[in-house]
């Protein structure tokens, strides 16, 4: 595996150095070989990341993974809150080297013995309003709100680079409910998803949903219709915040 991740740095040019993982990546080589017909796209904020794919022909919902991770120099870390192709590494933490080429990040490995190499393209850093890690504390219905304590068991969405992903999931029970995310916008109180997956129907691709925000004591009131017309008002808090893990 050494030989094959020095050829690819080799290949990738320039010198290595330091980069903010922050923002959203695009895979684009696994293993020495480009990724074609899918679509692999991770996002980093706030000591989190989730990583969601489809096939880009029909827009067939792959898989979804996410949950904490860490850096320190080359050292990466992940620790899975939640991953669909294998819900028996949840709660386990994986090591790697990562290294920084331009643009692109190169993530090396093995995964339970087998050699793993990655290269992700960064897509964009932005930042608006939005930029966070999020998780659901409240809703409002018929006038009331509900606040609920996210554990084991909860809604988060992060948004970076200009990228969503929502993810519904229990770290407990490893049971997954759900995941959709995209391209959104976020200004002057008004807040638009284009959603390019989605994993509960994949007719859903391509849509567009808009919305009403306010931030509002650093809580993230959203309001409007949800994917299935129905009006929805949800309060979301930054995640390290309100996450209170089990004891």
């Amino acid at each position: 595996m050494k030989t094959l991740l020095s050829i690819i740095l080799m290949v990738l040019g320039g010198s290595l150095c330091a980069q903010d993982l922050e923002g959203a990546w695009k895979l684009t080589h696994q293993n020495g070989e480009p990724v074609k017909n899918r679509e692999y796209i991770k996002i980093y904020q706030d000591g989190y990341f989730a990583v969601g794919a489809k096939e880009i022909e029909g827009n067939k919902f792959l898989m979804a993974g996410g949950g904490n991770y860490q850096l320190e120099g080359n050292n990466y870390e992940e620790s899975l809150d939640f991953l669909t192709l294998d819900p028996d590494q949840v709660g386990t933490t994986n090591a790697y080297n990562l290294d920084f080429a331009n643009d692109r990040m190169v993530i090396s490995g093995k995964i339970k013995g087998e050699d793993l190499i990655e290269i992700w393209e960064k897509i964009s850093s932005r930042e608006d309003d939005l930029t966070r890690n999020w998780v659901i504390t409240g809703r409002k219905r018929d006038g009331e709100i509900s606040k609920m304590t996210p554990g084991a068991r909860r809604t988060v969405k992060i948004l970076s680079g200009g990228r969503f992903q929502w993810i519904a999931f229990n770290s407990e029970t490893r049971e997954f409910s759900g995941t959709g995310g995209g391209t959104y916008d976020a200004e002057d109180g008004k807040y638009t998803e284009h959603i390019t997956f989605f994993s509960r129907d994949d007719s859903r691709v391509g849509a567009s949903l808009n919305f009403d925000y306010e931030v509002i004591d650093g809580e993230w009131h959203h309001s409007g219709l949800s994917s299935t017309g129905n009006p929805i008002y949800e309060i979301w808090s930054p995640y390290e915040e309100a996450y209170q893990p089990d004891k």
